[in-house]
């Protein structure tokens, strides 16, 4: 009964109607509309190079310093072009997508659930996405794009936030416990998280990075 009552007290009955609308603070807005900015320059630049490179296989990248950061590696590998067509055609679609919601909950807009749902599952998308690509560039291709790292970072925190969202609006259900702990310790998981993926470069890499 105490557990009904301080959900019913969080999410009050317009929340968990399917018709109900559902905003986002400022801190999210302007995530989405940042972090959806910097994936696109990313996008952009990595097509550029793409295009540039198969026009000229001898072309070389200006994020290709060494053998290690090369993005010229990457992009020669089949991993680059997982569907079958360069990855970062992927990011000129979903970042403008995240840059729009953004910009809409910036400007006051409140989405119903299964907006926040899909918002959610295209996050849940990337992250797996990119986790592969970790794995595969550190441990298949043997080397690191910068502009890469750059998408891996905002499509964490865009992953994260939105579910931190999702779970403080019972979108995504959970304890109160639960709830509390991710409203307080909200940035540890970031932290945490790119803070492994930099530790992993690192033992990969050493100084080899800047050699």
């Amino acid at each position: 009964m105490t557990t009904t009552a301080a959900r019913d007290t969080a999410f009050p009955a317009e929340r968990r109607s399917p018709h109900a609308t559902i905003g986002a603070d400022r801190f999210l807005a302007l995530l989405l509309i940042l972090g959806g900015l910097l994936g696109l320059l990313a996008s952009a630049v990595l097509t550029h190079d793409k295009m540039k490179l198969l026009a000229n296989p001898n072309y070389v990248s200006a994020c290709s310093i060494n053998p290690v950061l090369s993005c010229n590696n990457i992009m020669k590998s089949w991993q680059a072009s997982t569907f079958g067509f360069p990855n970062p055609f992927i990011g000129w679609v979903a970042f403008p997508a995240v840059i729009a919601i953004g910009a809409g909950l910036l400007a006051g807009a409140r989405y119903r659930r299964w907006h926040w749902w899909g918002l959610q599952a295209g996050t849940v998308f990337g992250i797996g996405f990119i986790t592969w690509l970790q794995y595969s560039s550190l441990y298949a291709i043997g080397a690191l794009c910068l502009w890469c790292t750059l998408v891996w970072a905002v499509t964490i925190l865009i992953f994260w936030y939105t579910t931190v969202h999702n779970i403080q609006h019972g979108l995504i259900p959970a304890p109160d416990q639960v709830r509390r702990a991710v409203a307080e310790f909200h940035w540890t998981v970031p932290v945490l998280w790119i803070g492994t993926i930099a530790v992993l470069i690192l033992t990969k890499w050493g100084s080899a990075l800047w050699a």
